[in-house]
């Protein structure tokens, strides 16, 4: 439990003192997609089929938390730093970078409590090594979405 509160606030801390590229829209954007995506995926892998759980294998409020606070700030500083007008080589070594950090964490949220909070089931860390980067991809998809999204509605409003 400590790990995760430690988490979330430095996720959030660095997140918020450290994007500068997105407006507002778009970081609520991305914090309810994610919020959304998450709590999708996660119904399927850790619920029906009890792949991994945080906390324990029942619906909890602590489990909450990882669900709607961790993640988002995590995929602001993902698409605020993503090089965008690089070369295919720099985006996927980025991709690359990223994973392994994820990787990373996701291995120390293994550990015993307090500091650890999440238990794998059959779930193994190849696993995630495998659709975290598939994970990232439709997340740049979906922001690329809102970013069109957001010059066509400011096309519109200038010719009117």
């Amino acid at each position: 439990m400590i790990g995760l509160f430690i988490a979330i606030i430095i996720f959030n801390f660095i997140a918020f003192k450290t994007v500068k590229r997105f407006t507002t829209n778009q970081i609520v954007h991305i914090w309810i997609f994610t919020i959304a995506f998450q709590c999708i995926f996660d119904l399927i892998v850790e619920f029906k089929y009890h792949a991994y759980w945080y906390f324990d294998k029942q619906v909890d409020w602590l489990g909450m938390l990882a669900h709607t606070v961790l993640i988002p700030p995590v995929n602001m500083m993902f698409l605020n730093w993503f090089p965008f007008n690089q070369s295919v080589w720099k985006k996927f070594i980025y991709m690359f970078f990223w994973v392994i950090g994820i990787l990373i964490y996701e291995t120390l949220t293994l550990l015993p409590e307090p500091w650890g909070y999440f238990h794998y089931g059959w779930w193994r860390l190849m696993y995630a090594a495998i659709v975290d980067p598939i994970l990232l991809l439709i997340l740049l998809g979906y922001y690329k979405w809102i970013c069109k999204l957001e010059m066509q509605l400011l096309e519109n409003t200038i010719q009117k």
